[in-house]
């Protein structure tokens, strides 16, 4: 429910297999007369018959709302909750391809097999099963666009907005030019465009916006990706909303007293009429006899009686056509929404200055009291430019309103009142910052501006201003002035410094005056920086506190709070900071709020980098139907580019609503603020972060807490740790970083120690990295995937840094969606770490040390130098790294041998066991010896030459040290042509060995694990103990202790789905087995009404898979043995499987003591366990002797099928006992059943 109310929030803040190709002309128009039908492949289902003008409208013609069906949205998204979506999670929801290349679009879902190389989850449902539309087969050779056009649709409300996700990524995002999404309107007999992308684009998924105004007719959308060759990008798109788009329902409403009535019978503020909008959409409040006596200059003919101030800049009269297509041009102009429509622009100051304006004036009006202007302004590109609407007598200007910032790519309706007691003229001021650009278009004048018949003189009377009936004025911005070149500022004390100077939280001006209005305000003098760039009917402006309820939050004076706008959107409020920064990692902003309104309304914080056009969302909360309010500490984090902060309001006004900010300060921003504790990296998180902070540039984010039902923390069971979720609602971003501030060099080598968790069925990577000043970040240490439900100590050696400074960064990567990452219980130690007990060598060789001429490398496959296996053991694909030495004769001569030695490894229990994966290639790849060292003598403790196939084998060994011990692995040349062996995931645990697959999951998991392969979809079994979690249910005890503090593996069968509908366990590769026999006990528990689950054992081998063993599944009835027969003429695996083919489905199932035996078979087990005892904590177990064959074929012969046939082996499944506990009395291997008699059954 919780993520239901986020996600809602986030869309009000804006923020089967590939679908059939159909090939189009190339499209540059698009014909859309009134026989226009939906092109094939785009059925509507419409099941109340309505009629062709009310398909694809915005509005439900049909109960069941059929009508708005492959529309380029659906009715609605039953993920996101909204109306008139497209998160093509059930189709492509009409949208066609029309490319005329092999670079096309198709629908598709993201890969974690490939990371980096495209979107790692969708952004609808934020993992790997969601659906998105994707650009495939880049150009090599030529340019190339791809073209995804949408059905016709019929028409749009002036208040239309359409909002989608996009995410661009690929090898050639770094060039100089990137790749640039356009988003265009196909209406009439022109394409126009409505947005498009950005120069630069950060990491991740960016939200577009895009207003296409009143469309009278019917019309089509259409995404282009035009892309230079071999630059490999790709582009995904999702999540497509149309909000607001649909004309209001006509009827009669009661309108108020500053309200009038369009012709449909709804109503409409008065001030909206002939306004050069059709807001009532029947063209009635633009009706031309009811506006003739209005004053309206589109500039088509010219600039009426307007005048533009010679100069440079000057007002220009342009097109979009003669324009061009620069990010910040207009792409339309508003009087026509056209390309071809003329306007009045102004670009960028740089060549004369920023204090330089292009100046517009009006004829003069007579004094009056009754005079307002409505124009049409668009700022584009740029957040420094700025808009001024004044007016003058006697040359005095008198600043009336002032808009400053990047507004979008639209054309946001303005209104100014004019009450003046004398002559004067408007001006109209605009500044085009950087590379942006400013232009207006549609000024309409009210009837009551009166031409003054005179030339206004020095004899007017000085101006008068009346009093306005509320004490709120509309929120100004700064505006550069003085004599400063374009990229300068002004002191207030004189003399210019660089703009980027300017708030920077460090004081450069003399009187610090560059630091004043950046943000940090109590709105007693004005608005502090902040400005208003809002484009609908609400905005932000400074207001003094008139009633009581305002007190509470500011004490007596002023505040920033939300008010009527005059834009033409409905949207929320946006006013914005100066640009700031860069910032130091503790960098927050603190303020005061107060929020009164419903549950759609709330108040927000987000943080824009113009750089890679990315707002991320920092702070928010929702309305509550009742007043809330009070101080707010927002981070803000480490920033290295300029950034602003952004305030988002949304209320409804006519309901009393209310929001307002207040005391606005930005604490500890200073890029070199060291917070006190800056240097303890030791940390246990009870009381604070320590010298750690959380990285805020992504919206996935570590958590401090006491833990979400996934465990306890390492340092008390009951204390706080870090973890970060990657199915946290709403959370999109790829990693979570976990920084240190910057510390000091390091002049001797340290250890920093740690304890993790890697839980879940689909949890993705956990890096340690250094990052040194000046130098690329190295990883030191990475695992992947589940480890279980435990606590695992890791720990890595610092080097000494020299003179450089540096840091170090805990990262979880967003891989994998189903589990969670934790931390506790961090040390930083003096000197080396000793010999690390686990080591995947996916960041180092873990202080393995090669020697000899011929040496062992750690590579990738993926970016290896020499033959190694196609894929590592850890992470099972051609990413992970292994060590490996070629062996070649040209490399490793016949009787030549390369070794790999190990740090000393500490004694620490009586017997410790060594575990490791090797794998050797086919031929003559030479042979792999093992020592071990202890005190000078060297012995060896196993030895392979030849191995099966090309998978990865699992090797032990028993050390009984009596003092610090090595393990040298050495390869001897065999005089092959070619040929490689390789070494993966050593581990050291206390206890000897068990026996190969055999095991009590008491210590580790004994080599049994779930493939990694993402290709397979498949899902991971988990470790953990009795201990009960919320996240991961299982027994409350296991079998090996009968306590909560004993271990099993499980597996939560409700995560299975369309993701994946099987859970698989692999032993280690095993040797052929002529008469073994595998024993287990298994836990299940799964609602009758949903027992489609199904636990089986298979065999696997190079010859296939076969199923030896299975049980369907039930309620528990606690912990159940199974007995398996186990023949394969060759090399296999054993593997546990629960699958089901039906979802959503619940239960958990849990495995322990396997005993994997290879003497005598099943036959010559001496102790069979068959019952448990109720007190559970002990396992009570029986000899039983076995039955002669000759019986068995008699029970068989006489009756036994009847009885199979009762308990349902004659339709192939399984049954159980009737018994609570015990061991199945019946287990088959292929079609051959082996009756076990159970206690007390007959001779």
């Amino acid at each position: 429910m919780a993520g239901q109310v986020v996600l809602a929030f986030l869309l009000l803040l804006g923020q089967t297999g590939p679908s059939k190709i159909l090939l189009w002309a190339p499209l540059v128009k698009a014909s859309l007369g009134t026989g226009t039908t939906l092109p094939s492949g785009s059925t509507v289902v419409n099941s109340c018959g309505s009629a062709a003008k009310q398909l694809c409208n915005f509005i439900c013609d049909c109960s069941d709302c059929s009508d708005e069906n492959q529309c380029g949205y659906l009715r609605g998204s039953a993920v996101l909750g909204t109306p008139f979506t497209c998160d093509f999670e059930e189709g492509d929801c009409g949208w066609q391809d029309v490319s005329t290349s092999a670079y096309r679009w198709v629908r598709g879902q993201a890969s974690l097999a490939a990371w980096g190389t495209g979107p790692h989850s969708d952004h609808t449902v934020g993992t790997d099963l969601g659906w998105f539309m994707v650009t495939v087969s880049p150009p090599a050779k030529t340019t190339a666009t791809a073209w995804l056009r949408s059905p016709v649709m019929r028409e749009a409300a002036a208040t239309c907005e359409i909002r989608a996700w996009y995410h661009l990524s690929g090898s050639g995002l770094n060039q100089t030019k990137q790749p640039v999404l356009r988003l265009a309107m196909a209406y009439r007999d022109e394409v126009v465009g409505l947005w498009q992308s950005p120069e630069h684009g950060g990491e991740g998924w960016h939200q577009l916006v895009a207003y296409p105004g009143r469309i009278t007719e019917q019309f089509q959308l259409i995404f282009s990706l035009t892309q230079p060759p071999a630059r490999g990008a790709e582009l995904a798109l999702d999540d497509i909303v149309f909000r607001n788009c649909g004309l209001q329902d006509p009827g009669q409403q009661v309108c108020g007293a500053e309200e009038n009535r369009c012709s449909r019978g709804s109503c409409l503020a008065q001030h909206r009429f002939c306004d050069g909008t059709d807001d009532c959409g029947d063209g009635s409040d633009e009706d031309a006899m009811q506006c003739k006596s209005f004053n309206p200059c589109s500039f088509e003919q010219g600039l009426c009686s307007w005048k533009v101030e010679v100069g440079q800049p000057a007002w220009e009269r342009n097109t979009s056509l003669n324009l061009g297509t620069a990010y910040s041009i207009p792409t339309r102009d508003h009087s026509n929404n056209s390309r071809a429509g003329f306007f009045l622009h102004v670009g960028s100051a740089s060549a004369t200055g920023a204090s330089s304006m292009a100046r517009l004036s009006s004829p003069t009006f007579q004094a009056t009291n009754s005079c307002s202007l409505v124009l049409y302004c668009h700022l584009h590109g740029s957040a420094t430019s700025s808009l001024s609407i004044a007016y003058v007598i006697n040359s005095t200007k008198h600043l009336v309103r002032e808009r400053t910032g990047d507004l979008g790519n639209c054309w946001v309706r303005e209104r100014v009142d004019f009450n003046v007691t004398a002559s004067f003229k408007v001006l109209i001021e605009g500044v085009a910052g950087g590379a942006g650009t400013v232009a207006i278009d549609d000024l309409i004048l009210s009837p009551g501006c009166m031409q003054d018949q005179g030339e206004p003189g020095g004899s007017c009377p000085p101006p008068l201003l009346c009093a306005h009936g509320t004490p709120s004025t509309t929120l100004p911005s700064r505006v550069g002035a003085g004599p400063c070149a374009a990229e300068e500022v002004a002191c207030d004390s004189k003399g210019c410094i660089g703009a980027e100077l300017a708030c920077d939280f460090v004081e450069t001006c003399a009187d610090g005056s560059d630091e004043k209005r950046c943000g940090a305000t109590t709105f007693e003098a004005g608005a502090g920086g902040w400005h208003d760039v809002s484009v609908g009917r609400l905005r932000w402006g400074v207001q003094r506190a008139t009633e009581p309820a305002d007190t509470v939050l500011t004490g007596a004076g002023a505040f920033l709070a939300l008010q009527a706008g005059e834009g033409q959107m409905v949207a929320a409020a946006k006013a914005r900071t100066p640009l700031l920064g860069p910032s130091g990692p503790a960098c927050a902003m603190e303020m005061s709020y107060r929020i009164h309104s419903g549950p759609r309304g709330f108040l927000a914080v987000s943080i824009t980098d113009h750089t890679t056009g990315t707002t991320h969302l920092a702070w928010h909360t929702p309305g509550h139907g009742s007043t809330a309010g009070g101080h707010v500490r927002v981070p803000l984090g480490e920033r290295t580019r300029r950034f602003q902060v952004e305030l988002l309001g949304l209320v409804d006004l006519q309901d009393s609503a209310s929001a307002a900010v207040d005391n606005v300060t930005f604490v500890q921003c200073h890029p070199d603020t060291v917070p006190p504790g800056a240097a303890e990296l030791s940390c246990n998180f009870e009381r604070s972060m320590c010298g750690w902070y959380q990285d805020q540039s992504s919206d996935f984010k570590w958590v401090r807490g006491t833990g979400q039902g996934q465990g306890s923390d390492h340092t008390t069971g009951s204390g706080y740790f870090l973890a970060a979720d990657p199915s946290a609602p709403w959370s999109r971003g790829q990693r979570a970083q976990l920084v240190t501030y910057r510390q000091e060099p390091a002049t001797a080598q340290r250890c920093l120690s740690f304890w993790y968790r890697l839980a879940g069925p689909q949890i993705g990577t956990l890096n340690l990295k250094l990052r040194l000043e000046g130098a690329e970040e190295t990883v030191l240490w990475s695992r992947r995937g589940t480890q279980g439900s435990v606590w695992h100590r890791g720990w890595v050696t610092l080097p000494a840094t020299g003179r450089r400074q540096y840091r170090v960064v805990f990262e979880a990567l967003r891989d994998g969606f189903l589990g969670d990452v934790a931390l506790d219980d961090l040390a930083l130690t003096a000197g080396p770490c000793r010999a690390e007990l686990s080591c995947s060598f996916e960041a180092d060789a873990c202080g393995l040390v090669a020697s000899g001429q011929r040496t062992w490398l750690r590579q990738s496959n993926g970016t290896g130098t020499t033959a190694g296996p196609p894929v590592d053991h850890t992470i099972g694909t051609a990413a992970g790294h292994y060590m490996v030495v070629s062996t070649g004769r040209g490399s490793l001569p016949a009787g030549h041998a390369a070794a790999l030695t190990s740090q000393p490894y500490q004694p620490s229990a009586p017997a410790q066991c060594l575990a490791f994966w090797y794998q050797l290639s086919t031929g003559t790849p030479g042979s792999l010896g093992v020592f071990v060292e202890q005190s000078g003598v060297r012995r060896k403790v196993m030895g392979v030459s030849t191995m099966e196939g090309d998978a990865w084998h699992r090797g032990h060994i028993t050390v009984r040290p009596d003092g610090d011990w090595q393990v040298i692995f050495e390869v001897m040349g065999d005089g092959g042509d070619h040929g490689y062996i390789a070494l993966d995931d050593l581990h050291v645990s206390d206890g000897a060995c068990p026996e190969p697959a055999s095991c009590d999951f008491e210590r580790d998991t004994c080599g049994w694990s779930s493939p990694l392969d993402p290709h397979l979809h498949g899902f991971a079994w988990g470790w953990k103990s009795g201990v009960p979690l919320a996240k991961y249910p299982g027994p409350s005890e296991d079998h090996t202790l009968g306590t909560r503090n004993g271990h099993y593996m499980h597996f939560d069968i409700s995560v299975l789905g369309l993701g994946g509908t099987t859970a698989r366990l692999e032993s280690q590769h095993l040797p052929a087995a002529a008469d073994s026999c595998l024993q287990f006990w298994y836990h299940m528990d799964i609602p009758e009404h949903l027992s489609c689950g199904e636990l089986r054992v298979m065999l696997h081998s190079a010859a296939g898979q076969r199923t030896v063993w299975s049980m369907a599944g039930h309620r528990s009835r606690g912990w159940q043995g199974g007995v398996v027969p186990v023949r394969s003429p060759s090399e296999f695996q054993m593997v546990f499987e629960i699958s089901t083919q039906r979802w959503p489905i619940e239960g958990t199932v849990a495995l322990d003591d396997i005993v994997y035996s290879t003497r005598g078979g099943c036959h010559s087990s001496l102790e069979v366990p068959v019952e448990e005892k109720a007190s559970s904590s002990f396992v009570a177990e029986v000899v039983l002797g076995l039955l002669p064959a000759a019986i068995v074929l008699a029970l068989v012969a006489t009756g036994g099928w009847y009885w199979l046939k009762r308990r349902g082996l004659a339709s192939g499944t399984l049954a159980e006992s009737s018994a609570p506990q015990g061991f199945d009395n019946i287990t088959f291997r292929d079609d051959k059943v082996t009756i076990v008699p159970k206690e007390g059954d007959e001779d």
